[in-house]
């Protein structure tokens, strides 16, 4: 008794799709899709089209990653560190401090824990937060040299030594703008 050509085919790679097929299934036809990027088979069924979209990263995801790194830098750690301690690769910890990727709630727990600070400090100065600070602010703590400067800075005691490097400071800004 000669097999089946359903049968036949089941056995052998469908050379449009890459696949096997199950038994007695025939390929589906697709028609062109909607506007929606939605394909439909011949069985009703519908197949969403994926595409790339590109999304812009949320606000507060780019803040929390930003206080992340923020953080991470104020302790010396390199993202390798602190991805092992998730057990995660150093380029998703890269992607959860751009903002890229969201954060869960028990990965950000975790990274409290390993950066050893509360989870709220991670909100602290949010874009919906009730006062957020100078997005400059941000910046100059996500910057090495940012962290540099403050931690020397905080470790001076003097109140007016303090007040006469802020001067210094101010003054050499102010001549820098007015050269530029």
């Amino acid at each position: 008794m000669a097999a089946k050509p359903s049968e036949a085919q089941s056995d052998a790679p469908d050379a449009t799709r890459g696949f096997l097929l199950p038994k007695g299934a025939a390929p589906a036809r697709l028609q062109k899709p909607n506007d929606f990027g939605v394909l439909q088979g011949n069985s009703g069924r519908k197949l969403v089209k994926h595409a790339m979209i590109k999304r812009a990263p949320n606000p507060v995801d780019k803040h929390v990653g930003s206080r992340i790194r923020m953080r991470r830098m104020m302790l010396g750690m390199s993202q390798e560190t602190l991805a092992d301690g998730l057990g995660l690769t150093f380029q998703q910890v890269q992607k959860y401090e751009i903002g890229k990727n969201r954060i869960g709630a028990g990965r950000l727990q975790h990274i409290s824990h390993i950066l050893q600070i509360p989870v709220p400090f991670f909100f602290e100065g949010s874009p919906y937060g009730e006062s957020p600070s100078p997005v400059y602010v941000s910046d100059f703590f996500a910057t090495a040299e940012g962290l540099a400067l403050t931690r020397a800075f905080m470790r001076i005691k003097e109140p007016t030594l303090r007040r006469r490097i802020i001067e210094l400071v101010e003054e050499i800004a102010g001549a820098d703008l007015e050269v530029n």
